[in-house]
């Protein structure tokens, strides 16, 4: 009897132990609820999303409560019982183009706005992951707090080589789904379209309806039409125009144009490998992220800019689902109520796989 009372006595000595280690292993200002309520588990306790609420002009809502929202699973309601307003530590995994076509002005632009992202738009609490991808994708710094290892990865950088957008995907999801903090997000920025991966858009859609990750992409369109060139192609479409007769005194006709700047080198170049908008949508959209298109490296900066911002502004709710695990694609909407929706337009991820 002594014997059993000291065998459970040493059982309760190690489950006490072990508490104790747990709770000091989670990172400092960590709740239960956080650790534990906010973990993804595909058809199990707890069904994660995290929803961006904004206007008619793109501006985040703030002040919305639990009750505001409305969320139905497979086109049934359900009971949210979780709900947070704050802003949370960011996982962000950073995925940058560096293929030929990127080199010069654009790397360069692009370089810049990831370094403003870190120092200036970022927590401390934050961390980062850097991959680049051309003809493969390479992890060029695993997670870290440290910005200062993520611009010297980027510095040693030179665009090369085609395009496996999907690929990098592909390897970066998992990835992030090892990272300490629980919002966990990638950013893709891509001036092209994928040439080189040998992983199908099929399989990529699939591993990110198995996450929890926000995927969000930049595009840099490279079809747009130069400024300087724009002027020329109007009138060039518009046909010939009938000359009148002429009268004296009158200016020549038809107008002369005013003398344009030379073209540069890119302007020139043939845009062979535009950026496919749609492919990125289709990515980023079952998310709940998003895709920028922009057509200028200037946007480059306000752009991620605005993806730093969004990161800091959303809500997170959290429901049971007594779903069982059957490999299958659970549809979540999540809406406002009616009364105090007035054209706000609420973006969050479109299901998840309970596998």
């Amino acid at each position: 009897m002594r014997h059993s009372l000291r065998t459970i006595g040493f059982g309760i000595a190690l489950a006490t132990a072990a508490l104790a280690v747990a709770t000091a292993q989670q990172p400092p200002g960590s709740t239960t609820q956080e650790s534990q309520g906010f973990r993804f588990k595909s058809g199990v306790e707890l069904i994660n999303v995290t929803a961006t609420v904004t206007d008619a002009n793109g501006r985040f809502v703030p002040d919305l409560k639990q009750e505001d929202f409305i969320v139905y699973e497979d086109n049934a309601l359900q009971t949210v019982t979780h709900f947070s307003a704050e802003r949370v530590p960011v996982s962000l995994g950073i995925l940058l183009d560096t293929s030929q076509s990127m080199a010069g002005e654009k790397f360069d632009a692009a370089r810049a706005a990831l370094e403003r992202f870190l120092y200036d738009l970022s927590s401390p609490d934050d961390e980062f992951f850097l991959m680049q991808f051309s003809n493969t994708p390479t992890l060029l710094q695993g997670w870290t707090r440290e910005r200062g290892q993520i611009t010297r990865a980027l510095a040693g950088v030179a665009p090369r080589g085609g395009t496996a957008m999907y690929d990098a995907i592909a390897d970066a999801v998992p990835l992030s789904q090892r990272a300490r903090n629980r919002k966990k997000a990638l950013v893709v920025i891509s001036d092209g379209n994928d040439m080189n991966s040998d992983t199908p858009v099929s399989a990529v859609h699939q591993i990110i309806r198995e996450s929890e990750a926000l995927i969000y992409a930049v595009g840099i369109d490279c079809s747009g039409v130069p400024s300087f060139r724009r002027q020329q192609s109007l009138l060039q479409r518009r046909g010939p125009i009938p000359q009148p007769f002429p009268f004296p005194g009158r200016r020549p006709w038809p107008p002369q144009l005013p003398p344009q700047p030379p073209p540069r080198w890119n302007d020139f170049r043939r845009c062979t490998d535009p950026v496919d908008v749609t492919a990125l949508r289709d990515l980023t959209d079952d998310s709940g992220g998003r895709t920028e298109i922009v057509r200028d490296t200037r946007d480059l900066n306000p752009a991620t800019a605005g993806i730093a911002d969004e990161l800091s502004k959303q809500y997170y709710l959290g429901y049971p689902s007594l779903g069982k695990k059957d490999g299958k694609w659970h549809t979540i909407r999540v809406e406002l109520r009616s009364d105090i929706s007035r054209g706000y337009r609420v973006r969050a991820r479109r299901g998840y796989v309970a596998s």
